[in-house]
């Protein structure tokens, strides 16, 4: 488009210069100045915007020049800018506005069961089943805005397997009984609606729904930011995922490196608590608000001060017990539960490495419950149609996993400049939601803790659009047979999937 557009105006000063007037006659100097202001209008236009490179991540997306990375925890870091909004113009709203998001298509076909008695007694009688599977596992959308002198504001919304939110309540009424509603927004659930306040760098308060981060999955949750086709099943199984709770959080960054968050919000509630997902089903809530009789407290700092490698800490505290509606305060305290709390622990370390063609990703996250057993026993005890599933709750679980990929375009000095990536990966994780738990045989739950092992490739054709493809086996753990000898309970469970990724963050 330049080279056309400097041919068409020499033309046209050629021509002037045969039939004008003197009055009307170019130097050539000032055309070569009109011919350089055109190449400087032209290298304007074709990049508005710069594109950058997450150094905590390493996924590529499109950030304003000025924008520092002082939230490591998610994607709403491109809302957090360098220096406080009181040092901007107050007329300049350039690339205050943000929006993106991700979004999975997948497909994959299991070579084992999915009924739900396939961990019972008679796991022969499932061998040979198979399944298949088409879904939109998650499909978010994101916008936030910079209003200036450090305000700003962040949203998300998403569409989880096409699925419809619904509320449940205690119609008193109807004799106390739990009853459930679909009223919420047919598919759509608000994932996150945060205010902010930046003072400077070193510290910043936000405060509304937002992502809890920890462990590696919930800090770094989008697809293009992990290699399997479904978000690694340890984090995902034992912690809520994507965790998001209505907290307030003080967080920053340093200059050489350090980022920081610390967040109060409410505890989990110990009735939805089960054996296969640990403790991941008290997040949230399954009413039309958040009960918070107690509270937690939870912590992340991550550190990328050198090049291409991120190593970090999360960790969550809080009670999780009196978080209930099934009975009050004082009659808890006159029963045989006054002194239960269920305090909920966890620790994760994750890491990220990213350098010549090379991503080495991996973490492990420890979780201890208190009072386990009481808490079993209370929620077993709960009536029909409570939220309670009634079921054992460990007192530990753990969950720690690996992959590494290496992108065999690097070697292709072509394919590195149309930024084309081919990544080979492999992947090995290890799990337990009932890693220790009381008064039960250890092999009643056997089937909760497995290893399981893939590979596969991921083939990016864009920064933000990518192409996966994977194998995977789980190995379910052995135990003791009826006959008192060792051997396998549990049918092992290996499957193939499939799927197309996005994930992109743009400001105007």
């Amino acid at each position: 488009m330049r080279k056309q557009l400097i041919v068409v105006i020499s033309l046209i000063f050629c021509t002037l210069s045969v039939y004008a007037d003197d009055s009307i006659k170019v130097s050539a100097a000032e055309l070569q100045q009109l011919i350089q202001r055109i190449e400087r209008l032209e290298q304007k236009t074709d990049h508005p915007n710069k594109l950058g490179v997450d150094a905590v991540s390493g996924a590529t997306r499109q950030v304003p020049k000025d924008t520092t990375a002082t939230d490591t925890a998610h994607k709403v870091e491109s809302q957090n800018r360098s220096g406080s909004g009181a040092e901007k113009a107050s007329n300049d709203r350039k690339g205050r506005f943000t929006i993106g998001g991700y979004g999975e298509v997948t497909a994959k076909h299991c070579f084992y069961s999915n009924n739900y008695l396939r961990y019972g007694k008679n796991p022969e009688k499932y061998a040979n089943d198979h399944y298949g599977e088409f879904d939109l596992p998650h499909v978010v959308v994101y916008m936030g805005y910079d209003f200036g002198k450090g305000w700003s504001v962040g949203t998300e919304i998403e569409f989880e397997h096409g699925g419809t939110e619904s509320a449940i309540e205690i119609e008193e009424e109807e004799g106390g009984e739990y009853e459930g509603e679909i009223e919420r927004g047919g598919e759509v659930a608000l994932e996150q609606f945060w205010l902010q306040k930046e003072f400077n760098r070193y510290a910043i308060l936000r405060a509304g729904m937002q992502v809890i981060p920890v462990g590696g999955l919930n800090a770094h949750h989008e697809p293009t930011e992990y290699f399997s086709v479904y978000r690694n099943e340890g984090e995902f199984t034992i912690i809520p995922s994507t965790w998001h709770e209505v907290a307030l959080t003080f967080m920053g960054s340093t200059p050489n490196g350090w980022h920081y968050q610390a967040m109060f919000l409410p505890g989990l509630d110990s009735d939805r608590f089960n054996r296969k997902n640990w403790i991941k089903p008290g997040a949230g809530s399954p009413y039309e608000f958040k009960l918070a009789n107690v509270f937690a407290g939870a912590a992340r700092v991550d550190y990328t001060g050198v090049k291409g490698l991120r190593l970090s800490l999360s960790g969550y505290c809080g009670n999780s017990f009196r978080n209930t509606l099934s009975k009050s305060n004082s009659e808890l305290d006159a029963s045989a539960y006054k002194d239960v709390k269920g305090t909920v622990s966890i620790g994760s370390f994750d890491f990220a490495y990213k350098d010549y063609g090379l991503v080495l990703r991996g973490g492990i996250t420890y979780g201890h419950l208190s009072d386990a057993a009481a808490i079993t026993q209370y929620n077993i005890a709960m009536r029909k149609g409570s939220v309670s599933s009634k079921q054992w709750v460990a007192s530990d679980a753990l969950a720690a996993g690996i992959e590494a990929g290496y992108d065999f375009f690097s070697l292709s000095r072509k394919s590195k400049v149309q930024s084309q990536k081919l990544y080979l990966f492999g992947r090995y994780d290890y799990y337990d939601s009932m890693f220790r738990y009381d008064n039960k045989p250890t092999d009643m739950y056997a089937w909760c803790g497995r290893h399981r092992a893939a590979v596969g490739i991921n083939y990016f054709p864009i920064p933000q659009i990518g192409v996966k493809a994977e194998f995977s086996y789980g190995i379910l753990k052995p135990g003791t047979l009826a006959d008192g000898t060792k051997g396998k309970l549990y049918n092992d469970e290996p499957q193939i999937a499939v799927g197309i990724v996005y994930a992109g963050f743009y400001d105007f």
